[in-house]
């Protein structure tokens, strides 16, 4: 089951619903999603770099 993105606002830390691990964004990178997925996170996609959060 995929989980939805938010298109407002970042996603700091998700917990994988299999193995429990907490992921949390790398060094650089605004959100979960930008970090793990594989296209930078909607505000982003939407506004450009800098447009999510710390951006």
């Amino acid at each position: 089951m995929y989980q939805r993105v938010p298109t407002d606002a970042c996603q700091w830390f998700y917990e994988c619903e299999q193995c429990h691990a907490v992921l949390k964004p790398k060094p650089g990178d605004c959100c979960v999603y930008c970090s793990y997925g594989t296209v930078p996170c909607p505000p982003i996609q939407e506004r450009g770099k800098g447009s999510c959060c710390s951006g």
